[in-house]
């Protein structure tokens, strides 16, 4: 493993296009060693198209990344040997068993660790003697993380790998990342979940068109709300109250308004809620939702963007 405090991955001036969209316009970034880091945004924020540039599978039209110390256009054959990957899409030999997938893949690399003790890693113990094309989604995808670990990389790509997956195959796959990140490998993730992101990230950046919008961890992100709660409701009748006299309630910190929902982010609940219902009683105003909850990346996302990480860009 690379030195402590190091930094595994230095991401300059990056830029991508296709055409007339422009995927990655300008990204900086820079991960130390030991790090779990997460691009958080929503499908097409160019988090796919960044990694797979530093993973070299793609050619960037500009800028600068180095990996451990070294290069693409250097060190290909050194830096093959040093990192895992695991795309958001892997095509296996549907025929072979899991035992002989990772058998394949850890004969790519000169030393790593055993196909064997890998498979018990991810929890696959029990199917290593079942074919790929009998193994359900998470189960595949634990497979994907095996093939990833198998050469004991320095630094590991994961790429939404909890896409579509259950809670608990999520949380499985969450603790192979601990278990990583503890035995002082480097970790980038790309997510649109926002709570796997608090779970799992050292530090976040969130993406949007391409750029970093905002980088820090998880908590430093959330505070910079400066909102104790998020108050969210819906009026009957799809009734809109008035923007400015909600602006100026006691606690309330800003307003936004999308699809008939409401959101407030405020600084006092204990304030706010009894102003907010105090508010609407003498509008004439009727409630049909109300809930509340602690302000999470996502909110910080909208808070920046105007969207939420799940939309489209």
């Amino acid at each position: 493993m690379s030195t402590a405090n190091s930094v595994a991955l230095s991401v300059r001036a990056l830029r991508k296009t296709y055409g007339t969209v422009v995927a990655v316009d300008g990204l900086d970034l820079e991960i130390r060693t030991g790090e779990c880091f997460g691009l958080l945004g929503p499908n097409g924020a160019g988090k796919t198209t960044t990694i797979e540039i530093c993973e070299g599978l793609l050619a960037p039209d500009s800028g600068e990344v180095t990996l451990l110390g070294e290069t693409w256009q250097r060190d290909r054959a050194d830096l093959r040997e040093r990192l895992g990957v695991q795309l958001q899409e892997t095509q296996f030999a549907e025929k072979l068993t899991v035992l002989e997938t990772v058998r394949l893949f850890r004969s790519f690399y000169a030393t790593g660790h055993s196909a064997q003790d890998v498979v018990s890693l991810v929890q696959l113990e029990e199917k290593k003697n079942a074919r790929v094309n009998t193994l359900s989604g998470g189960q595949k995808q634990r497979l994907s993380i095996a093939c990833a670990l198998v050469g004991d990389p320095d630094l590991l790509f994961l790429d939404e790998p909890t896409t579509g997956l259950d809670p608990q195959s999520r949380r499985q796959l969450w603790d192979i990342v601990d278990r990583f990140r503890r035995g002082g490998g480097t970790t980038l993730i790309t997510t649109h979940y926002m709570d796997e992101a608090e779970r799992l990230c050292d530090r976040v950046a969130i993406v949007d068109h391409g750029r970093i919008i905002a980088l820090g961890t998880p908590r430093e992100l959330i505070q910079s709300l400066g909102a104790e709660q998020v108050v969210e409701f819906a009026l009957r009748d799809g009734a809109a109250p008035d923007v400015d006299a909600l602006a100026q309630l006691a606690g309330v910190r800003s307003v936004r308004g999308a699809g008939g929902s409401w959101t407030l982010e405020v600084a006092a609940a204990h304030e706010a809620l009894p102003a907010l219902l105090a508010y609407l009683d003498r509008s004439q105003l009727a409630l049909t939702e109300l809930r509340t909850h602690s302000p999470t990346l996502d909110d910080v996302f909208v808070s920046l963007t105007g969207r939420t990480l799940r939309d489209g860009a």
